[in-house]
């Protein structure tokens, strides 16, 4: 049923009662009735509605040799229009089991007698029904579908429907008749749906808003033992672990990483809060042993937090630094094994945060069956590297919801602390609380205006059906694909760009014409098999016509740490957003320290071999890329390091 409300552009119909090749199926009232009302429960966990529902009856008859077919007459054929589930008025919803002769007060049993005489419930009164349904695109649907048991011909209808009566109101669905059939957003100056938790009137969101604007992007770091996989399958299906990693394994994407325990590659997982704050589950209530869909939690949540997952083993650190440097966190959860003292990886992954901006929350996980005295060491352990002058964050115990609220607002002077346990649950909701509290530091709906640039983060260069597709993350700017959306993908090996349609989009799994800044989507292009094959990570899409460039200006800043010694012809890794490459520094100048008010510990040196930087140090650098030209603009910003990071950046300017 998604897939058809996502090809019907937000509508679909169903016909019940009709065989494949269009031939009725001769059913009888009470088993097309009872078909109906599982299609609307399905409708109902979908955040859908039933606007229209159509019992057909009359239309076939006996002949004389015993055959059925049409009937001649098409005015014998009766159509009557019964009250759908959730777009009845109140009044009429506890009268829909009109073959038990209840009475439900006069106005209610006239109508119910008077559809009687109409439909027939025998067994040769051959039924069909037409149901059209519209989804609604809000969290503010209560999206709990009717229970199976609720539809069995033994219990009541009305106590089955009881809950969706007092969810939606005939006022609002009216709205979605009015509507064109195309429309699959309610828009927030035509609607307002009342709240039946809060008594207040919240304003209608599409899936839209909640992927952009209220979607808070979080990375999860840590060392390789910290349980950053179990702690996010534990969040996002609402399952606690089993403490041997049955958690884990729902999210990790290769078989290696199941069997070892490691995460190698970074991975998106959505944690989906309604508007009260509580976490949408992630077991799907109809299907009891299927998880929900990326897109079923994007349509029924208010806000959305994105939990990055990255590798934590030191063999895979240039995979995280590439994590962080693409991934437009805009918080960063650092994890710490509570049985163990941090490692120098956790101060490696307390570095690239800060030296990206990124606020930190600090979790210690495992604290089931933890000593005393461990968990102590390591909090005092972590506490020494938080005040450190590289990280400069003061650690801060949050014990209750209020310890919540304190914390908001002072994340840049603050490492906020949780302790939990995937096991036990411990701590569990309080982290959810603290997650749902975070407000949006990354203001992608600014940068709506500026041209459109898209960022490849991957590439499947042939799926069946479709064609080449690249994921990656809305920059800026908005499109609206289709077959005249022109767009530019590269830049190539030689620094050109490819010319091609952007033909097809899809947001969180749902299928959409339309892409904004702060979304993470993915594209389909039409290009042949040769053109194909030059897509790689790294790219951009754009709508003007680029340019790239094998040289840029950049303004550093080298971190303090181990010996570094900065100088020309100096080689490093450069990661600036999701392009990375080898690149060499052709020339250094030295920033005047003295108008910024550094410590004369801070100047750059400069020897008979030239200028040589050192940590603390700040100067211009011209950086050249080794291997092929990238697209890059002034105002990125960079990191560049040599197995570990040695330095960050803003990109100044692109030499002509």
């Amino acid at each position: 049923m998604s897939y058809r409300l996502d090809e019907g552009h937000g509508r679909c119909t169903y016909h019940i009662g009709v065989e494949d090749d269009g031939c009725h199926s001769v059913l009888d009232y009470s088993a097309v009735s009872e078909s109906a009302w599982v299609l609307e429960s399905i409708a109902r966990s979908l955040n859908a509605v039933v606007l229209e529902r159509k019992m057909i009856q009359n239309e076939i008859e006996m002949s004389d040799d015993g055959k059925l077919k049409l009937v001649d007459n098409i005015n014998d054929v009766l159509v009557v229009e019964e009250p759908p589930v959730l777009s009845s008025g109140i009044d009429g919803f506890n009268c829909e089991d009109e073959k038990e002769e209840k009475s439900c007060g006069d106005d209610e049993e006239a109508s119910k007698k008077k559809t009687v005489r109409k439909l027939s419930a025998a067994d040769e009164a051959y039924t069909r029904c037409e149901l059209t349904i519209q989804r609604v695109e809000t969290h503010l649907l209560d999206p709990s579908p009717l229970s199976l048991s609720s539809l069995s011909r033994g219990s009541s209808f009305a106590d089955g429907v009881n809950g969706a009566v007092e969810a939606s109101t005939l006022s609002n669905l009216e709205r979605l008749k009015l509507s064109s059939p195309a429309s699959t957003t309610c828009r927030k100056e035509e609607s307002k749906v009342a709240g039946e938790t809060n008594d207040t009137q919240h304003t209608v969101n599409t899936v839209e808003e909640t992927l952009s604007t209220r979607n808070i992007r979080v990375a999860v770091v840590g060392n390789v033992d910290a349980g950053k996989s179990t702690m996010i399958g534990t969040l996002t299906t609402s399952f606690l672990d089993d403490g041997r990693g049955s958690s884990r394994t729902s999210i990790m994407k290769h078989r290696h990483e199941i069997e070892s325990g490691r995460t190698s590659t970074s991975s998106s997982h959505l944690l989906g809060f309604r508007h009260s704050g509580e976490p949408i589950a992630g077991r799907d209530k109809i299907r009891a042993n299927k998880m929900k869909t990326e897109d079923e939690i994007a349509r029924e949540s208010y806000r959305i937090v994105t939990l990055m997952d990255l590798a934590g083993h030191e063999k895979y650190l240039k995979t995280t630094i590439h994590g962080v440097s693409s991934g437009f966190a805009d918080y960063a959860i650092v994890l710490v094994n509570s049985r163990h003292p941090p490692t120098h990886m956790t101060q490696h992954h307390l570095n690239l945060c800060c030296s990206f901006g990124i606020p930190i929350i600090v979790v210690f996980t495992k604290i089931d069956g933890c000593p005393e005295h461990a968990l102590a060491t390591s909090k005092n352990e972590l506490a020494k590297l938080l005040k450190s002058p590289e990280i400069g964050r003061r650690p801060f115990a949050i014990k209750t919801e209020q310890d919540i609220i304190t914390s908001m607002g002072k994340l840049h002077t603050l490492a906020p602390t949780i302790d939990i346990s995937c096991v036990t649950g411990e701590g569990l909701d309080l982290l959810r609380k603290m997650l749902f509290s975070l407000p949006k530091r990354r203001r992608h709906e600014k940068k709506v205006d500026r041209p459109f640039e898209f960022l490849v983060e991957d590439t499947f260069l042939n799926v069946p059906g479709v064609g080449s597709v690249v994921s990656g993350f809305v920059n800026a700017g908005e499109l609206n694909v289709g077959a005249n959306c022109n767009v530019y993908v590269g830049p190539t090996n030689d620094g050109t760009f490819l010319k091609t349609v952007a033909k097809s989009a899809h947001v969180a799994r749902i299928n959409t014409s339309h892409i904004t800044a702060g979304q993470s989507a993915c594209l389909a292009f039409s290009l042949n098999k040769e053109l194909r094959k030059k897509l790689r990570r790294g790219m951009v899409v754009v709508q003007e016509s680029p340019t790239a460039t094998k040289e840029f200006d950049a303004e550093i800043c080298v971190l303090k740490g181990e010996g570094t010694t900065i100088r020309r012809s100096y080689q490093a890794y450069v990661h600036i957003l999701n392009v990375r490459q080898s690149a060499f520094a052709r020339d250094i100048q030295i920033v005047n320290n003295n108008a910024l008010g550094l410590p004369p510990s801070h100047n750059a040196k400069e020897d008979t071999e030239g200028i040589v930087l050192r940590p603390g140090s700040r100067a211009k650098v011209r950086f050249e890329f080794a291997q092929r030209p990238e697209y890059i603009r002034p105002g990125m910003r960079m990191l560049f390091r040599d197995g570990r990071v040695r330095g960050v950046g803003i990109v100044t300017g692109i030499p002509q």
